[in-house]
C-alpha cells in the first residue's frame, strides 16, 4: 500500500503536471470504484484543478467550487500519467480515467480484488469526514508523538500504522522505523521508557524524511512509475532471510493474516525469534481483520 513518502511524491508530481489544468471528463470503466452518488461525475467537468493534497493515505484532487475527488489506492492501486497526445491504454486493470486538457491521469489496480476507491464530495467539511485523524509524523513534536503513540496499549507495529494516530505510516515504513529505532514490533506502546519513545520519534522522522528525499530525486524528471512497498535499499522490509545491513543477522518475519512484520532479531529483540503464534495472540484484539482496516 502506498504510504506517506509515495503519496507525497504522487501529489507533487500531479501538481507539476496538472496544476491549473481543466478536467474535461471522468471515465469509469469500473463503476464500482466510485463510492458516492452526490455530487455527480459531470459536476466536475470544466473545473480547474487547484491543488493536490494528501489526507492520510488518500490523495485529494481539489477542484474549483470546493469540489474534491478523494482517491484511496489501498494495496494495489496506482496512478499513471499520459501527456496530451499520448496513446492511453485501456485494459481490465483500468478503474478510472481523469481526462484533462493537458493529458490523462489513470487509476489502475492490479489483481482481482477491487479495493481502490473514489469518493466525490462537495465542501471542505465533507472532505474532512474522510480524514482518519492521524497527526503528521514528520512535523509533530515529541510530546504530540508520545500522546498518540500511548493513548492505547497496542504493539508498536499496530500503534505506528493506526491511521487515527499517525497519518500515512503503513506496513513497510513501520518495519523500517522500528528497525532504525532498535525496537521490537511486539513491544507494547504503554510499556516504553521515555528514552525509547524519543528514539522512536526520531527514527520515524528520519526514515520518512530520507525516503521522501530519495523518491523525490527518483521522480524529479518523470512521473513516478514504480511505486512499490519493496525497495532494495530498505533495511528489513521484504528482506526475510537476508542479512541485516547493521549486524548481518538474517532478517526474520512474523505473519498475521495478510500482514507481516520484518525485523532483525539481533538489533530489535535481543536475539529472540518472534513466533507467528505469539503475534496472532497479541494482535488479535488490535490488528485489523481486513486490509480496509489498515486505512
Amino acid at each position: 500500500m502506498p504510504e506517506l513518502p509515495d503519496l507525497a511524491v504522487y501529489c507533487e508530481s500531479i501538481e507539476r503536471e496538472l496544476a491549473g489544468a481543466t478536467l474535461t471528463r471522468i471515465l469509469l470503466p469500473s463503476i464500482f470504484v466510485l463510492r458516492t452518488v452526490e455530487p455527480s461525475v459531470t459536476a466536475f467537468e470544466g473545473r480547474r484543478l487547484l491543488a493536490t493534497e494528501r489526507l492520510g493515505k488518500r490523495i485529494v484532487f481539489a477542484f474549483e467550487d470546493e469540489l474534491f475527488a478523494v482517491v484511496h489506492l489501498m494495496i494495489a492501486g496506482r496512478l499513471k500519467w499520459f501527456p496530451a497526445g499520448s496513446k492511453v491504454p485501456m485494459n481490465k486493470i483500468v478503474l478510472a480515467r481523469f481526462e484533462f486538457d493537458r493529458g490523462t491521469l489513470m487509476l489502475t489496480e492490479a489483481g482481482t480484488k477491487r479495493r481502490a476507491s473514489i469518493h466525490l464530495v462537495r465542501g471542505r467539511a465533507a472532505l474532512m469526514a474522510h480524514d482518519p485523524g492521524g497527526i503528521d509524523p514528520l512535523t509533530c513534536t515529541l510530546e504530540q508523538f508520545a500522546v498518540r503513540l500511548q493513548h492505547e496499549n497496542h504493539t508498536l507495529k499496530r500503534a505506528l500504522t493506526d491511521p487515527r494516530s499517525f497519518s500515512g505510516i503503513g506496513n513497510s515504513y513501520s518495519d523500517e522505523i522500528l528497525h532504525r529505532a532498535r525496537l521490537s514490533p511486539l513491544a507494547l506502546s504503554q510499556k516504553l521508557a521515555e528514552a525509547d519513545v524519543a528514539r522512536l520519534h526520531e527514527a520515524t522522522r528520519e526514515v520518512l524524511s530520507e525516503w521522501l528525499a530519495r523518491l523525490r530525486k527518483e521522480s524529479e524528471n518523470a512521473f513516478p512509475e514504480k511505486v512499490t512497498a519493496f525497495h532494495p535499499e530498505m533495511a528489513v522490509h521484504g528482506k526475510f532471510k537476508q542479512p541485516c545491513p547493521v549486524c548481518g543477522s538474517l532478517v526474520q518475519r512474523i505473519v498475521h493474516a495478510d500482514n507481516e512484520s520484518n525485523y532483525c532479531p539481533t538489533c530489535q529483540t535481543g536475539g529472540k525469534l518472534l513466533a507467528d503464534r505469539a503475534l496472532s495472540r497479541l494482535l488479535k484484539a488490535s490488528w485489523p481483520k481486513t486490509a480496509d482496516g489498515l486505512d
